[in-house]
């Protein structure tokens, strides 16, 4: 079992709910039981939810698990990234600056082009690269093109 010990006591990651449904499954598989109806299918959705592409968490296998958050924490410390914006950057796993963007308050204001490659950098080199899947949608747009005449 993971470190969750008291509900409500810290804002967890996707990674961790994920390390702590999917243990927990295992857990009681190994025991042969099963845990109430209601909390079943609550942890197969979630853990469907996590696995379906594009989610960070999709990929297969991982590239990084929970001992990962620790490392990213500290090569990310010198640019000042609030806690809040941690966790989203580990939620998100942002390949890009576009997608930092999003993540980061005021990042053009915050970090010049540099710096911005640098934290994608960090973010690929301790979360792995998300590469396109062979299941990824059709291109932006194609699907929703409406014909004119």
């Amino acid at each position: 079992m993971t470190g969750i010990l008291e509900a409500q006591n810290a804002v967890l990651t996707n990674v961790e709910v994920y390390k702590f449904l999917s243990d927990q499954a295992e857990q009681y598989k190994a025991q042969k039981r099963r845990g109430p109806s209601n909390l079943e299918t609550l942890r197969g959705e979630v853990l469907k939810y996590f696995e379906t592409f594009p989610g960070p968490l999709s990929q297969k296998p991982l590239p990084y698990d929970v001992a990962a958050i620790p490392e990213l924490l500290k090569r990310l410390k010198p640019y000042n990234i609030s806690k809040g914006e941690c966790i989203m950057i580990i939620n998100l796993r942002p390949t890009g600056t576009v997608v930092l963007n999003a993540v980061l308050e005021d990042m053009e204001g915050r970090f010049n082009e540099e710096q911005q490659e640098e934290i994608v950098n960090i973010i690929l080199e301790v979360l792995g690269d998300f590469p396109p899947s062979s299941e990824a949608p059709a291109e932006e747009g194609d699907e929703d093109t409406m014909e004119t005449t």
